[in-house]
């Protein structure tokens, strides 16, 4: 390896440090196919530099909200041999910001709902507008399982992490 090389890899602990994760968080993201790492013969991770770019941008999509599959689409959107440029960042933060929107929407939605539920008492999951709006378990018959259904947001996605 030459010296240059060895300037541009960084062993895991280095990049663990100074992209404030843990080594563990590290083996995950690569496991989760989210950052690669290279070989030593002694089977030693080192990550290219931009890598810490690469978590950057994990860390900028897990502060909106994304989940970790969200994340590797986007990611699988950039090169893979470099760092992301300010165009690959403008065209991930335009297409975060839409779905930032669609679930402000949802939780405005939401707390609409609540102002039904607020005070009511009612303790019926059949009147219930927030967990049973409009009666649609009754389609689906006795059980808990529409409950499981109303946590899919308008899109037919799960929410939530």
């Amino acid at each position: 390896m030459t010296a240059t090389a060895s300037k541009s890899l960084l062993p895991i602990g280095e990049i663990a440090s100074r992209s404030g994760l843990s080594v563990p968080t590290v083996r995950y993201y690569e496991s989760r196919n989210l950052i690669t790492s290279e070989r030593t013969a002694g089977n030693k991770r080192l990550f290219r530099r931009y890598t810490l770019r690469r978590l950057a941008v994990i860390a900028a999509g897990q502060r909106v909200g994304l989940t970790l599959a969200e994340l590797a689409e986007a990611l699988a959107e950039l090169p893979a041999d470099k760092a992301p440029t300010q165009d690959d960042w403008h065209q991930l933060s335009t297409h975060w910001a839409q779905l930032v929107a669609r679930r402000i929407r949802q939780l405005e939605k939401l707390q609409g709902s609540l102002d039904d539920c607020i005070g009511c008492g009612c303790l019926s999951l059949k009147k219930c507008h927030l967990f049973n709006p409009q009666d649609e378990a009754a389609s689906e018959g006795p059980g808990s399982r529409w409950i499981r259904k109303s946590l899919k947001d308008n899109d037919g996605e799960a929410s939530g992490g």
